[in-house]
């Protein structure tokens, strides 16, 4: 299973690039001590042909027309001392016309005679014993004509320059961590601008939803490999937001044209002899007619946004929506009353839609509430409006799912047909609010509209 971690994009892209940077800097390493050791060889090969060079200048002729090597002091001085350098020069017939030392002159009358391209060799103990030494055979112009030099230093005679090479590579090596981190947080935080379109679509996209779904995701500056989805996203956006306004429409045409049939089926209900039985179907059209008029009031929710920007005063929005329900309370035999205080409690909103809101919650409470129960209906100040029952308690593993639409609680015989806590919740999202269900102290439930304070809204 992948790590949660590496599920994101960018974290992907980062560790891909970690990788790369890891294989480049282990290349890098390697040729660079490649180099660095190749450069101190050449420095050695550099330094073979240069005393090569100077013993063919130093080979002379004098006045009697003999061939002799003349030395200046210093070439003189470095090889007689110990420091491990060596020659031998041989003439046209392969002659050995000089040698440092003896021996190592006597070694190379034995090989055949080089030719103008270096010929590099190695051998043991020509002048200290247990000693090997590197160096090369080659053929130069001299006063005298061609001679061939065979010219060797001791191994270790360079000693200083290999050592300024481990230590530069030593160092380079405690650099190169620290290039790659550098890099590797470069390479991060380009990863992170390149992938901002992405995250901003992203937010876009998390503010989509039945209520917003006309926002699209913008297609500009976006990668090439992304912009394709995007545009398959922002069309199926589309698809979606025609199939929700043919679902709106369909909704409210069905609720228009199921109202007169039941204004009609009423009157003709209303004008039957009294009996249980048209009691019973009176109900059952009460409750049809309830269920139109919810269906149409989420239609105009989702058609069209509202104005939430009016002043409204909860105490006189309660007082009107508790008045118009006491016929109702008074018909099931229960009783309803308004808790609210002596100053106005004024909100940023809607007020049809806050009454609306608030005669979903009574309706609901109504219903729920045990025959002689009562409601109480509690504005309180900054900004707030509670509805209470004794009827059973909503359970806490419950309360968000009954504010979905056509869903019930527990207790779902009431006749209701689950749309009445979805408005309401609908409203308070479109007033920047909420509603909370908490546990009535006395037994029941207690819903809480809650809206922004007016220094807020």
């Amino acid at each position: 299973m992948t790590p949660r971690w590496l599920r994101s994009l960018q974290a992907r892209l980062a560790v891909r690039l970690a990788l790369v940077c890891v294989l480049v800097a282990l290349g890098f390493a390697a040729l660079l001590a490649f180099r660095a050791y190749d450069v101190a060889a050449t420095l050695q090969d550099r330094d073979l042909r240069l005393r090569a060079l100077d013993l063919a200048r130093s080979v002379v002729v004098d006045e009697a027309g003999a061939v002799r090597l003349d030395l200046p002091a210093s070439l003189e001085a470095a090889y007689a001392s110990d420091s491990g350098d060596v020659f031998a020069i041989r003439t046209a017939d392969g002659r050995v016309l000089a040698a440092r030392p003896q021996a190592f002159g006597a070694l190379v009358a034995t090989w055949p005679l080089p030719s103008d391209e270096p010929d590099w060799f190695r051998v043991e103990s020509a002048h200290a014993p247990s000693v090997d030494y590197f160096g090369l055979n080659i053929a130069m112009d001299s006063a005298a004509g061609p001679v061939f030099i065979s010219v060797a230093q001791a191994d270790g005679a360079h000693a200083l320059v290999e050592s300024v090479v481990s230590d530069f590579l030593f160092e380079a090596a405690w650099s190169i961590p620290m290039i790659f981190l550098l890099a590797l947080g470069a390479g991060v935080l380009a990863i992170r601008g390149g992938l901002a379109p992405l995250r901003e679509a992203s937010q876009i996209a998390a503010q989509i939803g039945p209520a917003a779904t006309a926002v699209r995701l913008p297609e500009q500056n976006l990668p090439d490999e992304i912009a394709p989805l995007v545009s398959a996203v922002n069309r199926a956006l589309d698809r979606l937001d025609q199939g929700f306004a043919m679902q709106r429409d369909f909704t409210a045409n069905a609720a228009h044209e199921l109202r007169t049939p039941l204004a009609i089926l009423t009157a003709g209900l209303d004008a039957l002899p009294a009996s249980e039985d048209r009691d019973k179907l009176k109900g059952d059209v009460a409750r049809m007619n309830r269920l139109v008029e919810q269906l149409l009031r989420v239609a105009r929710l989702d058609a069209v946004a509202l104005d939430v920007s009016g002043s409204v005063d909860l105490n006189a929005a309660a007082a009107e929506t508790v008045a118009a329900m006491a016929p109702l309370a008074i018909a099931g035999g229960r009783t309803i009353e308004l808790v609210a205080p002596d100053e106005s409690v004024l909100v940023r909103g809607n007020r049809h839609a806050i009454e609306d809101a608030l005669r979903n919650l009574i309706e609901n409470a109504l219903m729920h509430s045990p025959h002689g129960g009562a409601v109480t209906v509690s504005v309180e100040s900054p900004a707030s409006v509670s509805v209470a029952d004794r009827g059973p308690s909503v359970p806490v593993l419950e309360r968000e799912r009954i504010f979905e639409r056509f869903a019930r609680g527990a207790h779902g015989d009431s006749g209701g047909a689950g749309l009445g806590l979805a408005i309401v919740r609908e409203i308070m999202r479109a007033h920047g609010g909420a509603v909370a269900i908490a546990d009535n102290p006395g037994g029941g439930a207690v819903f809480t509209l809650q809206f922004a304070a007016p220094d807020q809204a």
